[in-house]
């Protein structure tokens, strides 16, 4: 009989499973007491690395003083408070606010609807096109999942949410082909700075900068989805800063709280804020149970006081040359078709015949996690506090795997 647990994104017939008992650093131990080095962060979350008694102890002490309390108006908390306040200071919005949820596909959702109804308060209530590049991934929600540019996740669920349309990933003619026929109807181009779960893909020189031409140029917004890309996965702490961008709407979740609580949130710029706080009549009719749960928020921020304290945005581009560097010399050797990738994300794609899932298996065997994507690719998004010796043993575990 299937055991009662379904589980996400693996097929409900899956028998293997890995019970995952214990983590410290970059290694986790299954039930048998194997350790594996995380080359993946969990899910592309885990930046300051398993085992922090620092963050426990941080979400135990809110817990002990107040475990849950709504943030609807009236009602507000000092760690929801902070952390906002801590997210603004570091982003690409200095000036703006923080609207906070649970997860990315909660935070992608509320940008998606946020950008619509900008328009509306604008008055151009016909703004409702959202653009998406393919390869993208923008969580599970129907939002999300009508956003998303990998066509798998869209298929199966019936009619999605009408108003998306996709370009291909990399070509700017098309996207400027679309805005020069359909302009007046782009609400948002909703992008990752790097593609992630889609197979890794960094932007092409100068692309995002002409992206937030084309939003300029034809009254678009531009969004930023950091989920994957924030809190020092590439040396900075949102990716668009790295590469010099400033969004009207960055998504945010995984690394705010290296996952040892569920967090994200949504940024918005200082025009957006206008907009909104223009009418003291108006009511924002949107928002989550546990938007700012002060445990929570306790969690981020002291995992922000890490990587603060630890250096830890400084780790991406180290880490990135080191592993890199050891996929680009399986390349060389023959062993793989392309690499991928830029600060702490990479991905290795493979020869046909080498079946990703395949790789990722053997791999366990060698006690190292990697991730397979589509298009036969394996990703890595280690913890920032990856030792070169651990990279060492994830380069040599696949070697061994192909």
């Amino acid at each position: 009989m299937p055991r009662p647990l379904l589980h996400p994104f693996t097929r409900p017939v899956e028998e293997r499973f890995v019970p995952i008992v214990r983590g410290e650093g970059a290694v986790v131990w299954d039930d048998q007491g194997r350790e594996y080095v995380d080359g993946m962060g969990s899910l592309w979350y885990c930046q300051v690395g398993h085992g922090r008694a620092e963050i426990a102890d941080a979400v135990a002490a809110q817990m002990r003083t107040l475990e849950a309390f709504h943030t609807f108006a009236p009602y507000t908390n000092e760690p929801a408070e902070r952390l906002a306040a801590e997210v603004v200071a570091r982003s690409p919005l200095p000036d703006g606010r923080a609207f906070l949820c649970s997860s990315g596909s909660e935070a992608v959702d509320t940008a998606l609807k946020l950008a619509r109804l900008v328009h509306g308060l604008r008055g151009a209530p016909e703004r409702r096109l959202i653009v998406a590049r393919e390869h993208s991934y923008h969580g599970v929600t129907y939002g999300g999942t009508s956003a998303q540019g990998l066509a798998p996740n869209r298929a199966g669920w019936g009619e999605l949410v009408p108003g998306f349309v996709h370009v291909p990933h990399r070509d700017l003619e098309a996207l400027e082909a679309l805005f020069v026929s359909r302009g007046d109807e782009i609400a948002a181009v909703i992008s990752e700075p790097v593609q992630g779960a889609g197979g890794v893909f960094p932007p092409p020189e100068g692309y995002l900068t002409r992206l937030r031409r084309l939003c300029d140029e034809h009254g678009a917004l531009l969004i930023a989805d950091e989920v994957i890309c924030g809190f020092g996965r590439l040396g900075h702490w949102f990716g668009s800063q790295r590469f010099e961008v400033r969004p009207d709407l960055v998504t945010f979740a995984k690394g705010v709280s290296s996952g040892y609580q569920p967090l994200g949130g949504v940024l918005l710029s200082r025009a957006i804020c206008d907009l909104l706080e223009a009418d003291d009549q108006f009511l924002l009719r949107h928002g989550f149970t546990f938007s700012g749960h002060p445990c929570a928020c306790a969690a981020g921020l002291a995992n922000l006081a890490i990587l603060e304290r630890e250096g830890l945005l400084g780790r991406a581009d180290v880490i990135g040359e080191h592993l890199g560097g050891g996929l680009r010399a399986l390349q060389d050797e023959g062993r793989a078709r392309e690499v991928r990738g830029v600060g702490a994300i990479w991905g290795v794609a493979l020869h046909e015949g080498d079946r990703a899932a395949a790789v990722r298996d053997r791999m366990l065997d060698r006690g190292v996690i990697a991730r397979p994507l589509p298009g036969d690719v394996l990703a890595w998004c280690p913890p920032l506090v990856i030792e070169e010796a651990q990279i060492d043993r994830c380069l040599e575990a696949l070697r061994k795997s192909l």
